[in-house]
């Protein structure tokens, strides 16, 4: 594969999309390869980039199938049960702890409120 274009941000032709635009169409790229990339400058760490596919070229989204409903579901309550006490915290639990608040701050009493 040789060069692929690179445009300004906002400056890319009609036709093509990134990821984000492709999945709001409920598109995805469907094997093909990248059109193109668009860069937005930034400061320190290089530009920010973006690919873009074309929208012709792109397929409609598998539908999720009951199987893969009840993998995310319980990758899901995975990520919200503490591995410490062993319970449903309510919310995914931060990899910063790795335990729910009740069981990182023990003897905080603003817990309780």
């Amino acid at each position: 594969m040789g060069a692929i274009p690179v445009y300004s941000w906002r400056l890319a032709p009609d036709g093509l999309a990134t990821l984000r635009q492709l999945r709001a169409r409920g598109l995805r790229p469907g094997g093909q390869d990248v059109a193109a990339q668009i860069e937005r400058p930034r400061c320190r760490r290089g530009p920010l980039v973006a690919y873009l596919y074309e929208i012709d070229k792109a397929k409609p989204v598998r539908p999720m199938t009951p199987a893969k409903w009840a993998a995310l579901a319980r990758a899901n309550a995975a990520r919200r049960t503490c591995p410490e006490c062993r319970t449903d915290a309510g919310y995914v639990i931060p990899s910063s702890l790795g335990t729910c608040v009740n069981c990182a701050y023990p003897d905080d009493e603003q817990r309780a409120a």
